[in-house]
């Protein structure tokens, strides 16, 4: 009897977490519905923008900009986007490997976005930049505009000579993937340049007042996929685990129905075995 209790006990608690699992992954399906109109909305931005760049330096040859300009690396300026919570799968893990690996051998500062990307930040005992943008759900396009001023002030002054932004890129419902980009120097399309444009103003001062605005509006896009990426990697660890729990409960009751069937079976026999002795 005791062996049932203690099954009876297990299921009861077993359906308990399964509630919390199915509520969490409603709300990660509510969110993620949400986030992925922003990223839809968002994708074209920095593309557009990136292509009015690439005309403003093929509407000028001989252009010398600092933005564009390589420079010997001395320091590299990580900006990595994490989660805030965990229950994610492997969503924030897989970023901070490809970060490390990014990193290897080489002078690092790191900007985190996201608790559990500061979290990690600190853990780890790594050089911060910026500690300033904790929460990612609580970021905006304002927010990552402030960010793109911040980075471009850092590496005209010479802070850092190299910005690369890692974050997971949402590709549809069930997959995401982390991935890399090098924000600065500015890697320009050459195909895309037409040199068509024509400008009343210096080339380089207009680079100037463009690439902050820029830099903010591919951190606020690469923003947008990360909170997309965390809903749906959460989305799907929440239904992987509510598949599970009802795998354990389907088990669990087939070993408490067997137990009851051996108490059961006992019964009888003892039953049987007192009237054979009368």
């Amino acid at each position: 009897m005791a062996g049932m209790k203690e099954i009876k006990a297990r299921i009861k608690s077993v359906e308990s977490t399964m509630q919390i699992t199915k509520a969490m992954e409603l709300v990660a399906t509510s969110k993620l519905r949400r986030a992925k109109e922003n990223v839809e909305r968002t994708r074209p931005f920095y593309r557009i923008l990136g292509e009015a760049i690439s005309e403003i330096i093929a509407a000028s040859s001989d252009i010398e900009s600092d933005w564009l300009l390589p420079r010997d690396v001395k320091k590299t300026l990580f900006i990595v986007f994490a989660g805030d919570r965990g229950l994610a799968g492997g969503y924030n893990s897989n970023v901070f490997k490809v970060a490390a690996e990014l990193a290897r051998d080489t002078d690092a500062v790191w900007l985190p976005i996201g608790k559990k990307s500061l979290e990690h930040m600190r853990h780890k005992k790594r050089e911060i930049y910026s500690d300033g943008f904790e929460y990612a759900a609580d970021q905006g396009v304002g927010r990552m505009l402030a960010l793109g001023s911040l980075v471009a002030d850092g590496y005209k002054k010479g802070e850092f000579d190299r910005v690369v932004m890692v974050y997971t890129q949402f590709v549809s419902m069930m997959t995401q993937r982390v991935v890399y980009e090098e924000l600065l120097p500015l890697s320009v399309c050459e195909s895309s340049a037409s040199g068509t444009m024509e400008t009343d103003c210096d080339s380089v001062e207009m680079l100037d007042k463009i690439v902050p605005d820029y830099i903010g509006g591919i951190l606020y896009s690469a923003l947008c996929e990360s909170l997309a990426s965390e809903s749906g990697a959460r989305r799907a660890a929440m239904n992987s685990a509510n598949k599970n729990a009802e795998e354990m409960i389907g088990t669990l009751m087939l070993k408490y129905n067997r137990a009851r069937q051996a108490v059961i079976t006992q019964e009888i026999t003892e039953i049987v075995s007192g009237a054979e002795a009368l």
